[in-house]
């Protein structure tokens, strides 16, 4: 190579590294503002702010005062940190969203029957969906027969009646934008267990969500008994205790005038099951009622109106009472209320035997938990409707409205008036008398 192209392409070379230089440092000025190294840029020595910093803020610069920044610091800072754009995405809402979409199966049956609960994972019932389980049958590992079930109502409950005993396998439909839980395995019982239903509270209901009119009729038989001779005094006779028994018609109790008015004892009424679809319902007073006595040292028992028309019923209605109950210390039996509803109860119609059954199943299942039972009914009630022989082991809590009772059989507690008066109630309510200390 000659000297003089030699010479030519060493001045193409350092005319390139010039304009490549160049450019350099332009785009340099135009990200930061100086034609200096980004590392240079942070050894100079930072100059103290000035009135003459005012001439720096122009335009939108202007924001940097408002907000008493630094305009002579890197501008772009934000963008080396890696967690500046990241979004929350976890919160209380979006949490309890994503459990809702997590579902699970309850699988209980009492006797010869099953019933299906769906929950989420809020421990909410599943309802407005109408989701499908699958019902196999099972000998061994083998799938003898399988059915699928709807449940039609939308209500996360499905109940099969009247199967045979033996294994089976339950498993819920895939849904869309749910996660389905594995298939649940139960055994269906050939005979009666008078023991708590644990996933009873699924079926409870408010009165808010059921028509109290047609379903909460309960009819007092022990009017039908009353006489002349009724009273409505302040009975305490010797050995025996002063009570009254409360529900939502006696509405809001002021209990420490109740306790003042010299009351030992109070049954309080804490649901009932509807006289029309047979809903679990429970009584609106309830827990203030039961706190209120417990709080003022009122001892306390418990009823609940019947509608049961068999014995899964009966251990239905006695598992609700026990839920409710649970964490309340109850000094006086727990009682089933067995009295009619109009004539067009849902229960009204039964025979002696049957409701002779619904009793004795809902007082097993509430002593097999723990807590004495009883049965309340009017005189001409337990004369007429159940068979008392049957019933005699739990206590009698009897309602008839006279000077003294004429029923002939033993009772424990005796419903005397329901025209009674006690302080710190308005208006009407029921007296009682205890014969047995608790």
């Amino acid at each position: 190579m000659d000297s003089r192209l030699k010479k030519q392409v060493i001045l193409a070379v350092i005319t390139i590294m010039i304009c490549v230089v160049g450019a350099v440092f332009v785009a340099n000025f135009a990200a930061t503002g100086s034609f200096l190294p980004k590392g240079l840029q942070k050894n100079k020595v930072q100059q103290p702010e000035t009135e003459d910093t005012e001439e720096v803020l122009q335009g939108d610069a202007a924001i940097y005062k408002e907000y008493d920044l630094n305009p002579k610091k890197d501008p772009y800072a934000f963008l080396a940190d890696p967690d500046f754009f990241d979004q929350e995405t976890t919160s209380e809402e979006t949490e309890s969203e994503r459990k809702s979409k997590e579902l699970s199966l309850l699988v209980n049956s009492v006797e010869k029957d099953l019933r299906v609960t769906v929950i989420d994972g809020n421990d909410q019932l599943v309802t407005g969906r109408g989701f499908r389980v699958l019902l196999e049958a099972l000998e061994g590992d083998t799938v003898k027969e399988s059915i699928y079930y709807k449940d039609l109502d939308k209500d996360g409950l499905i109940y099969v009646g009247d199967m045979k005993a033996g294994d089976y396998r339950v498993s819920l439909e895939e849904m869309d934008d749910f996660t389905v839980p594995d298939a649940v395995s139960i055994h269906v019982k050939e005979q009666i267990e008078y023991r708590l239903i644990e996933d009873i509270s699924y079926m409870i209901k408010s009165e808010e969500e059921v028509d109290a009119s047609i379903e909460d009729t309960e009819v007092s038989g022990a009017l039908a008994d009353a006489d002349s001779t009724e009273t409505v005094e302040h009975l305490k006779k010797e050995n025996t205790g002063f009570g009254i028994d409360v529900s939502k018609w006696n509405k809001e109790i002021d209990w420490k005038k109740v306790k003042d008015a010299g009351v030992d004892f109070v049954i309080i009424r804490c649901g009932y099951r509807g006289s029309s679809t047979g809903a679990l319902v429970e009584d609106p007073y309830f827990r203030k009622n039961i706190e209120g006595a417990t709080k003022e040292g009122i001892k306390v028992g418990i009823y609940f109106f019947t509608q049961a028309v068999n014995t899964v019923e009966a251990v239905e209605e006695a598992s609700m009472v026990l839920t409710l109950c649970k964490g309340y210390e109850l000094a006086f039996p727990i009682f089933i209320d067995t009295e009619g509803a109009g004539g067009k109860g849902r229960a009204d119609q039964l025979n002696k035997e049957t409701r002779t059954q619904v009793c004795k199943a809902f007082c097993e299942t509430i002593e097999n938990s723990g807590f004495n039972a009883g049965v309340y009914a009017s005189k001409s009630w337990f004369g007429s409707n159940v068979d008392v022989s049957v019933l005699e082991s739990y206590y009698i809590w009897l309602a008839q409205y006279r000077r003294m009772p004429t029923y002939e059989g033993s009772y424990d507690l005796w419903q005397y008036t329901s025209s009674g008066t006690v302080d710190g109630i308005d208006g009407r309510v029921d007296l009682n008398i205890s014969y047995v200390g608790f």
